[in-house]
């Protein structure tokens, strides 16, 4: 009986490791995916000749807590993900070396307007939450 029970237990703590979900910022189709619309958004606000296609963005927002939901995900382990401001301070950082690595300077807002078109005319991750004015 002991044996039956240690079993039992050893499989309902496996099988809850399995089910366990990792933080919503390690799974990559939706932190990349918010990442990109963040980075868009960073260059709309700095090159006056690029908006943001916030409907868009908005809509693709939607739909990546839509699929978080589908993965476990709660409403509340959502919204706890998007609002964190330890998350934006990440997103932020990592915008922030992306952009770099690009040639983009805050010292230089022409250097976002550039960024921004070649993203546009590539039609990437990031170029399509843009357009042109």
């Amino acid at each position: 009986m002991k044996h039956l029970t240690k079993t039992a237990l050893i499989l309902t703590l496996t099988a809850g490791a399995a089910l366990a979900k990792p933080p919503l910022r390690e799974v990559k189709e939706i932190d990349d995916q918010i990442f990109w619309g963040v980075v868009a958004y960073e260059v709309s606000e700095q090159c006056p000749t690029i908006d943001a296609r916030t409907l868009k963005a908005v809509s693709d927002l939607w739909s990546l807590g839509r699929k978080a939901q589908k993965m476990g995900y709660s409403r509340d382990e959502i919204k706890t993900y998007i609002r964190s401001d330890e998350e934006k301070a990440r997103m932020r950082k990592r915008g922030e070396a992306l952009l770099k690595s690009n040639g983009v300077s805050y010292d230089d807002p022409q250097s976002f307007c550039t960024f921004g078109t070649a993203e546009i005319e590539r039609n990437s991750a990031i170029g399509v939450y843009l357009r042109a004015k």
